[in-house]
This record gives C-alpha cells, sequence and structure tokens, in this order.
C-alpha cells in the first residue's frame, strides 16, 4: 500500500473538479478508512478521469460494487 504523501500527489489530476474533491478527502478521510477501504480508494485513483468525474460528481452508478463505499465516503466529505 503507498503511504500518504504519494497518494496525495496521484490525487492531483487533469480535472480541477476532482482535485478538489479528492484532495479534501484524503487530508480529510483516508486515515478513518480501513485497510480495505484504502486499497480501494488506491484502485479508484487508477481510474480515467472522466470515468472518477462521472462516479464522484455526476452521481453515475458504479459499475464495480466494492467501490460503492468508497465512492459515497468520498462524496459526502465537505469540500474546503
Amino acid at each position: 500500500m503507498e503511504n500518504k504523501s504519494r497518494l496525495a500527489w496521484r490525487c492531483r489530476r487533469g480535472m480541477l473538479e476532482l482535485d478538489l474533491i479528492l484532495q479534501d478527502f484524503i487530508a480529510q478521510e483516508y486515515d478513518g478508512l480501513g485497510e480495505r477501504q484504502k486499497a480501494i480508494f488506491e484502485r479508484l485513483l487508477a481510474l480515467p478521469d472522466p470515468m472518477l468525474f462521472d462516479y464522484l460528481l455526476n452521481g453515475v452508478a458504479v459499475e464495480e460494487r466494492e467501490f460503492a463505499d468508497v465512492i459515497e465516503r468520498i462524496r459526502a466529505c465537505p469540500v474546503a
């Protein structure tokens, strides 16, 4: 599993909206995730930006059910 500072770097995306939501999530909520959820979060970061944008900001239903819990936590995280 990657360390938090490396994950924070991976949260920098090509879309400002994703940068903001993912950076805030890793700063505010990441430490509260379980090991399995942290691994799922890392897998989410491997998704292409348009797919992440749809899941996180457009409310598109998640294709992989195991992502659903982490995506809901990211959606619920307040953006500064």
